[in-house]
């Protein structure tokens, strides 16, 4: 590694820091460790209805063939923990990452202005990725260091437990890489035990097809009535796995404004009585659209379906 090399790390982290990302990994842009694991994840139809995962295949595998030339992935991590107790309790039957404006739209142009520097400084190419392409954003930041994987199969950070989103920049400049970090699970099973769905086939591995986050948010079409009956408050996503998790017992507060919520959460009732157009003004420029709001309206359906069969309080 030059000396060159070493300054211009430390000039991409720093600003990957000033742009407001928590932590900021680098690591190489070699094919991913786990890509076999992948292909057998995919062959036992653990992906449910994602079947473009399995479209990009070959790039997922490879990120010199999404970026040719590609040699380095800078990995970046953004906390958005809300606090205990939450600020607004309306939002607690979704998951904490979609509350506020859609990450998104927040990351990408941190990332693309990452990209911009590298080009401006040593004439590197960039690509970003917040989950919208065909890359394995978990596992290169697993092995630049951002993290571990833990046994509910998301990324874990001694600071920030799993409340982060990540975002990666391949670029084909030449960068210092950081170590991996060792799996500190240890023999805690909490994840896997408190999942109300058993989606967890072993430590690790995860079925979506019983996973409460899949049902609600990528899934299409009615959810399985023994599912249905499994999901308890959620209505889109679930943070179960992450609730009972030791590594999120001192997570700080996110300094992310735009990761607060604006209003307060409509609620089952007014969701399943809400129009396509009424949904789509209401959730605007948030994650709670992925769904389309069709499967808003279900989701709504089934938390007033499994209310009504609760016994009175």
């Amino acid at each position: 590694m030059t000396l060159t090399s070493s300054i211009l790390t430390g000039s991409v982290k720093s600003r990957a820091l000033a742009a407001g990302f928590d932590h900021v990994a680098i690591g190489p842009a070699s094919p991913p460790d786990h890509g076999p694991a992948l292909e057998r994840w995919l062959a036992a139809g653990y992906a449910g209805t994602m079947s473009y995962l399995e479209r990009r295949l070959g790039e997922r595998l490879d990120p010199d063939s999404v970026l040719p030339g590609a040699r380095s992935v800078v990995c970046v991590a953004l906390n958005y923990f809300p606090g205990e107790p939450v600020p607004d309790p309306s939002w607690t039957p979704v998951a904490r990452y979609a509350w506020g404006r859609d990450y998104h739209d927040v990351m990408t142009p941190r990332l693309q202005a990452l990209g911009q520097y590298l080009l401006e400084a040593v004439g590197a190419r960039s690509r970003a990725y917040v989950d919208t392409g065909p890359v394995l954003e978990r596992d290169l930041a697993a092995r630049a260091g951002l993290g571990w994987t833990g046994k509910n199969t998301m990324l874990l950070h001694p600071d920030l437990g799993s409340w982060f989103l990540i975002g990666v920049l391949l670029t084909t400049a030449e960068l210092a890489f950081d170590e991996p970090l060792p799996d500190r699970c240890g023999s805690c099973r909490a994840c896997l035990d408190a999942c109300p769905t058993g989606a967890f086939v072993a430590p690790y591995v995860l079925d979506a097809r019983r996973c409460i986050s899949y049902l609600t948010i990528e899934h299409r079409g009615d959810i399985p009535p023994a599912l249905q009956d499994a999901l308890g408050p959620w209505q889109f996503g679930c943070d179960v796995c992450q609730e009972v998790c030791p590594w999120n017992r001192k997570v700080p507060v996110s300094r992310e404004t735009a990761f607060r919520p604006s209003a307060p959460y409509p609620g089952a009732e007014r969701i399943a009585a809400m129009s396509d157009e009424e949904l789509r003004a209401r959730f605007q420029g948030t994650a709670l659209l992925r769904p389309r709001p069709a499967g808003l309206r279900r989701n709504a359906a089934a938390f007033r379906h499994n209310s009504a069969r609760l016994p009175p309080a």
